[in-house]
């Protein structure tokens, strides 16, 4: 108790000698002002236009491979054959059929014309011109059957080509020729890869912002390529079942290659009219008990300011304070409070 009492006054005494505690020091930084809206960025995969897996409608054998993987072809454009042997072969037998129909029928109608002149002169009774006038009929209809087996053979011919149905960039292609193929079988496959597509899922609330050509910044996440030239392509008008989310499509402008199919990418996109902001580093956000900041004014004095968050980056967050806020400090704690004063 003793050691108690002469403690007291000693601690006293020191403080008297050192003076008043100073005022703690803390790193404060500039805020930035801007103009912004509230941004709402999502994830989601960049896919081609258009893709398609393309095969030859026939079975053959491949002789003739025009693509290799990485060519970028045009609409129109040959992409490889089947051997065409039988199937030409079919085509001339089509033609040979078609010429005798129509030489066999050439001759029936001539004999069925004739037999008409003697009916009428009393000559050929009107069974026997019946009978010539109706095998006339017949050869044309052979003809007419022979035209429809020379038709099959040539459609089946060209389906014996392949050709790109629209300009795209080859990723799959055969390595080598020779190998027997089945109807169907995908043996190219094509995708589109300027526009791209990236299709995304936004909470329903931000819904109402949407509106199919509404132009809206996209960034690679791996390479961090952009584009603000992105536009809303989509804004579908049910949610996912699962996620109850409402699925976007985004057209993606890649005439120049900066983006890469079948990868991450953020579409970040503005809601409302854009307003006053300030921008500040990541660490100058305090989140406890609501988002806020804390400024300094120029006699150290510091303040609790609400927040909104209306954009968010890699190391600098985009915020509406509710006052005019021009010093924050970075790292704030917990222990700050609204009048302290501190020293920078």
């Amino acid at each position: 108790m003793n050691r108690l009492v002469l403690l007291v006054p000693l601690l006293a005494s020191l403080a008297l000698a050192e003076g008043p505690l100073a005022a703690p020091k803390l790193r404060t930084v500039p805020a930035r002002a801007v103009t912004a809206s509230t941004r709402e960025a999502v994830t989601g995969q960049l896919g081609p236009s258009k893709l398609l897996p393309l095969g030859f409608e026939v079975g053959g054998r491949l002789a003739v491979s025009r693509a290799v993987k990485g060519d970028v072809v045009k609409a129109g454009q040959s992409l490889g054959n089947l051997d065409p042997e039988i199937i030409n072969a079919q085509v001339a037998q089509g033609e040979a059929a078609v010429m005798a129909a129509e030489a066999g029928a050439a001759l029936a109608l001539d004999v069925a014309a004739r037999n008409e002149k003697l009916k009428a002169e009393g000559s050929v009774s009107d069974l026997q011109f019946r009978q010539t006038d109706t095998q006339a009929k017949a050869a044309k209809a052979q003809v007419s059957q022979a035209q429809a087996g020379l038709a099959q053979a040539r459609a089946g011919q060209k389906r014996h080509f392949l050709a790109a149905p629209f300009n795209a960039t080859v990723v799959d292609a055969p390595d080598n020729t020779g190998g027997l193929l089945g109807p169907g079988t995908p043996v190219y496959v094509l995708m589109q890869l300027d526009p791209l597509v990236l299709k995304v899922t936004v909470p329903e609330n931000v819904r109402q912002h949407l509106r199919s050509g509404l132009k809206v910044r996209v960034e690679a996440v791996g390479s961090g390529a952009s584009s603000d030239d992105a536009v809303i392509k989509v804004v579908m008008p049910s949610a996912d079942p699962q996620t109850r989310r409402v699925p976007l499509e985004i057209t993606v402008p890649n005439t120049d290659g900066r983006f890469v199919a079948n990868t991450l990418a953020r579409v970040t996109i503005p809601l409302g009219e854009a307003k006053a902001a300030i921008v500040i580093p990541s660490t100058a956000l305090g989140t406890t008990g609501g988002e806020h900041v804390f400024s300094v004014d120029d006699a150290g004095v510091i303040k609790r300011v609400k927040v909104n968050v209306m954009e968010r980056a890699n190391t600098t967050v985009t915020v509406q304070p509710e006052v005019l806020v021009t010093q924050v400090v970075d790292y704030p704690t917990s222990a700050l409070v609204d009048g302290a004063r501190v020293s920078r």
